[in-house]
């Protein structure tokens, strides 16, 4: 068994190395998922509501709130697959919550890459309003941190710097998901060379 989560700023790469586990039938938990769900349910529209009802869900039920929800489908993908990627943590609080219940199991992998960088790829994307600017992408950026992402981000036990070609990032999650820690760092080492 194995719990693979991942930590980033808004375009550093966490859907992308989501879309890669699912190419290997890797079931994908997304964090992102329980706050759209929660909007939909409170007659809201994700693309609006989705940072108010992430802090919404984060004082009315703790700061570990959207890992509480998790859990539970966390648990029932590793009935059917020995792997499974958590798609966006957003704090230490939240790591704790995973490392409580799956103990060594669980390896939280930081993906990083520049704000230049990630402001240029959520440009690109658009998938929502708030990514069609830089402010837009700083207001996101100052929400997350405030929800604890600096903290989860410095637990991590591996970083991946995607910083370079698609490709190269790609074979680095594949890596990770085939091999673990290791496989990763096998990888990484070979693209510095």
């Amino acid at each position: 068994m194995r719990v693979i989560g991942t930590v980033g700023l808004p375009g550093s790469g966490k859907g992308e190395a989501a879309t890669v586990a699912e190419k290997l039938g890797i079931p994908v938990v997304t964090m992102g998922d329980v706050i759209r769900e929660a909007c939909r349910e409170r007659g809201l529209d994700p693309a609006e509501h989705h940072g108010q009802i992430a802090t919404a869900l984060r004082e009315e039920n703790g700061p570990d709130a959207i890992a509480q929800v998790s859990l539970p489908q966390i648990e029932a993908a590793l009935k059917e697959s020995d792997t499974v990627l958590v798609d966006g943590i957003r704090s230490g609080v939240e790591v704790e919550r995973f490392e409580s219940a799956f103990g060594d199991d669980f390896v939280l992998v930081s993906i990083e890459a520049p704000f230049e960088v990630r402001a240029e790829r959520l440009g690109a994307r658009s998938r929502d309003r708030t990514d069609e600017n830089e402010e837009g992408l700083k207001q996101r950026d100052e929400r997350e941190l405030g929800f604890g992402l600096g903290d989860a981000m410095a637990r991590a036990d591996a970083v991946i710097d995607n910083t370079a070609t698609l490709d190269s990032f790609r074979r680095q999650i594949r890596a990770l998901f085939e091999d673990g820690l290791s496989g990763l760092e096998t990888v990484q080492t070979a693209e510095q060379q």
